[in-house]
């Protein structure tokens, strides 16, 4: 085996989607993956901390890209539309032109509940997130929470709806619509 290879972890991510595809992913090993990907145990545990780090491997790369974005359009928009924007682009930059990809991963999540606590634990860590950059900016704790978990829940809903459906409409372009409806929806039970 060469000493060093190539793209290893983007081979290491493939292989092990392929196989959590075919097998499932209780039944795939490390070691399969890394024999499918053509490198050692060593190399895939230097890129990955377990196999459920493959399937959330850009996970903290996206809450990253999250934090600067709130941060730079706080304080323009109310808390909300911050958390909306914000989300938009996450999704224009994650998602939006990868749904095949999104929906194999998703399948692999949908048929694990060790998978589908670890995606809920996920959103948790960037409405927290959310909540937090909006505070620092001056927002009360209260309306940087209810905007952000508010705003999670959208996404959560948007990309359920999004990843099974074969429409033209984008992920962000979901959000966009759900986040308008539910403001539709707290100013009419504002009304009465």
């Amino acid at each position: 085996m060469a000493r060093w290879t190539p793209d290893a972890r983007g081979r290491l991510q493939r292989s092990a989607m392929e196989l959590f595809a075919e097998k499932g992913f209780d039944s795939t090993t490390v070691v399969e993956i890394t024999e499918r990907a053509g490198l050692t145990e060593r190399t895939f545990y230097r890129h990955f901390a377990d196999k459920r780090e493959v399937v959330f491997a850009g996970a903290a790369e996206l809450e990253r890209v999250l934090l600067e974005n709130i941060e730079s359009v706080v304080g323009t928009m109310t808390p909300f539309e911050a958390v909306t924007a914000t989300l938009c682009a996450g999704a224009e930059t994650f998602f939006d032109d990868r749904r095949d990809l999104v929906r194999w991963r998703q399948d692999i999540i949908d048929v694990n509940v060790d998978l589908q606590e670890r995606e809920l634990i996920k959103l948790a860590s960037i409405a927290s997130a959310l909540a937090d950059a909006l505070h620092r900016s001056g927002v009360d704790v209260a309306t940087a929470e209810l905007s952000a978990e508010s705003g999670v829940t959208v996404f959560r809903i948007a990309f359920d709806r999004w990843v099974r459906e074969d429409g033209a409409t984008t992920l962000s372009q979901s959000i966009r619509l759900l986040a308008a409806r539910l403001a539709g929806i707290v100013d009419l039970s504002t009304r009465s």
